[in-house]
């Protein structure tokens, strides 16, 4: 079982099922043993449940604590089908403070996990509190569409992105040095709990909303009333109407490379033969390629948007999946015999999957209308990516009794996110013409608002 830290991007690395291989040498950091390895469902079998005070669970507190950690900010980007739900309270009770009761309530979850008495228990409130923090996401990502204007939005998702992920990437570390007592892992979700609470102190405090649509030039000088129209259930269902929002609905469900950060450590183990300490060497790597990765991207697509005003964008867009594709091929279906080199291909997948929040949000946010983004992102981040993680863990286990999880890989991170990258293509035609359908609706809300301001001082 694979113990090393987990990219806070998804869910901790589950033993997939595979083929029968013939026994080989296991490989190490420093050479081969002539020892044959173990049958792979030998260390990957699962462990019945036990009480966390239990002997047999502080073995596994490590880990627990690790992955609990992931609940807090990392566990920003994990599926939550309760993603629409926390959109409709913010745009019923405003955005503040349902961010704060947000935080509130992963607190109490953090609490509650920590005072779990069976591991089923500890399992729950996890699990809840993982999808409440997710549901955070879709509020925060309309927020950053309110304050900054179509040219700033890429590079301010970079660095809020790059900021998140690096803070995940050390919580989860941190939270697991409290497995070196016994109930440790307790501590440890108390501690997530008490993060949750202070969010919601400082957001209390400081945080002050710009307003829905406040970052629009058109409408910048029009009370909110007047920038928006009410949300209603066709209005939200009119968003599968956008062909550019629907083309990346179905290129998330292509997304077949986040099956690297769900099954890429057990890759190196059961098809390169490297021990599990040797393989999860490459989650460093893969997390300084995504933070960095994340962080210049808002830059590189601020220029493009100057240069190649709406087509930057969809050519990085596309880039980033067949730049993946490529590196995946040479990455996972050649045999290399150094850990170093597979090092390198993880940098690489984790810089390819960091250029992408920098540049998806801030299409969506230009192709729907302000008052929507919410709803919007609650159905691109958290809907649809629940389908995603549903139909790639589920179908990859099955494929990879027939295929290996080699050929799992060429399938879904190679040949998938190609047809992928072809897919995004479409977006050169969709991607202007949606453009212009938002602008063009603003400039009509700021004209119908300038004329009843006419009428009244007539």
């Amino acid at each position: 079982m694979t113990t090393g830290a987990v990219c806070p991007h998804s869910p901790r690395p589950r033993p997939m099922p595979s083929r029968p291989r013939r026994p080989h040498t296991s490989r190490t950091g420093g050479g081969t043993s002539s020892r044959s390895r173990a049958p792979r469902w030998s260390t990957t079998r699962k462990q019945g449940c036990s009480p966390p005070s239990s002997p047999r669970s502080r073995q596994h507190s490590s880990s627990t604590t690790a992955t609990s950690a992931s609940s807090g900010p990392s566990a920003s980007s994990r599926p939550s089908p309760l993603g629409p739900l926390w959109v409709w309270l913010a745009d019923r009770f405003g955005r503040k403070r349902t961010l704060v009761l947000n935080n509130v309530v992963g607190a109490v979850l953090g609490i509650l996990a920590g005072t779990s008495q069976t591991f089923l228990q500890l399992l729950l409130w996890n699990t809840l509190l993982a999808g409440v923090v997710a549901c955070a996401q879709p509020i925060t990502n309309s927020i950053i569409a309110d304050s900054f204007d179509d040219r700033s939005r890429a590079k301010a998702t970079g660095v809020y992105y790059g900021v998140l992920t690096a803070a995940s990437s050390f919580l989860g570390p941190a939270l697991a040095l409290f497995s070196g007592t016994q109930d440790g892992w307790r501590w440890g979700m108390w501690v997530i709990g008490a993060i949750c609470l202070l969010s919601s102190l400082l957001i209390t405090a400081f945080y002050v909303d710009p307003g829905v649509g406040a970052s629009e030039e058109k409408l910048a000088d029009l009370d909110e009333s007047n920038r928006t129209n009410k949300v209603t259930v066709k209005s939200v269902i009119s968003l599968l109407r956008i062909p550019t929002f629907s083309v990346m609905m179905a290129s998330r469900l292509l997304s077949g490379h986040l099956l690297i950060t769900v099954f890429g450590v057990q890759f190196l183990v059961t098809e390169r033969g490297f021990t599990n300490a040797v393989a999860a060497r490459v989650l460093v790597p893969f997390g300084l390629g995504y933070v960095i990765a994340t962080v210049l991207s808002g830059y590189a697509v601020a220029f493009l948007d100057r240069v190649m005003p709406h087509q930057g964008r969809v050519l990085f867009n596309k880039a980033a999946r067949i730049l993946f594709a490529v590196a995946a091929l040479f990455g996972t279906q050649f045999a290399w015999q150094s850990i170093g080199v597979y090092a390198v291909f993880w940098a690489l997948f984790g810089a390819f999957q960091g250029m992408n929040p920098p540049v998806n949000r801030p299409i969506i946010m230009s192709v729907v209308l302000p008052e929507l983004r919410g709803q919007a992102f609650s159905i691109f981040l958290n809907f649809f990516r629940t389908i995603g993680w549903a139909l790639f863990s589920l179908s990859a286990g099955f494929l990879a009794n027939a295929l290996g999880i080699e050929g799992v890989f060429l399938w879904v991170l190679v040949v998938l996110m190609l047809a992928n990258g072809l897919l995004l293509g479409s977006l050169y035609f969709t991607y202007p013409k949606d453009v212009r359908r938002v602008d063009d609706e603003l400039e009509r809300r700021r004209a119908a608002a300038q004329g009843r301001a006419g009428k009244e001082l007539s």
